[in-house]
């Protein structure tokens, strides 16, 4: 048994990193694929909605879990063979379009009816609309939810450790493992996640408050 030093605390800050490195990539792809389903879910277009609104239904039908075993393992035996961070960062991908996009699409609904009326009387087309009016709005009220969002994403990573993924939460069980010092073992991983996570939260309270002021 080996006692719990700080080359193991280095070893989880390193897991931290990929953890972040994730959710990162998560949110970047996830989020311009989310953008893209949340303009068609409000689209004139009823087939471009219908196809937005099967693809929202069914990844937020499925577990993530589902969806991890899948990108690795099913992709593996079609003859695709992904390492871990690819097969997680696709899965996450997939899971944060789907949450991200009816996320926004919420947002730019909120945005009052007469704004959309408005523009039109100026004689903007739907595209000016869109970019000029109505997304600057609807960004103030999607910032809180979607930091929060970020928030959940950082911690579900952990569910990546299923595809062989060392992320934060596998590498303290790696180190539970070697050590038998759960109690410091998952302090140090509760103490990190902590430092990742609050700010975040911290953010989203923020940007709440000042959404409220504005909109006294």
């Amino acid at each position: 048994m080996n006692a719990f030093s700080f080359l193991h605390v280095e070893y989880l800050l390193q897991a931290a990193v990929w953890t972040v490195v994730l959710s990162l990539v998560a949110f970047v792809f996830g989020g311009v694929a989310g953008f893209v389903i949340a303009l068609w879910r409000v689209s004139p277009n009823a087939f471009l909605r219908g196809l937005a609104s099967t693809y929202i239904q069914v990844v937020q039908g499925i577990p993530l879990l589902v969806i991890l075993f899948v990108a690795y393992f099913g992709l593996a035996i079609a003859g695709f063979k992904l390492t871990p961070l690819v097969a997680a960062g696709i899965s996450f991908a997939i899971y944060c379009a789907a949450f991200l996009g009816e996320i926004w699409r919420g947002c730019i609904q909120a945005v009052p009816k007469t704004q959309w009326e408005a523009s039109e009387c100026l004689g903007f087309n739907r595209f000016e609309q869109l970019t000029k009016v109505i997304l600057p709005q609807a960004v103030k009220i999607a910032t809180p939810p979607t930091v929060g969002f970020m928030v959940q994403i950082v911690k579900n990573t952990s569910l990546a450790s299923v595809i062989g993924f060392v992320d934060l939460s596998r590498a303290g069980q790696i180190i539970n493992n070697s050590t038998f010092q759960p109690f410091t073992v998952f302090g140090c991983v509760a103490l990190i996640y902590f430092c990742l996570c609050f700010p975040l939260s911290a953010l989203s309270k923020h940007f709440e408050r000042k959404l409220n002021v504005s909109h006294r």
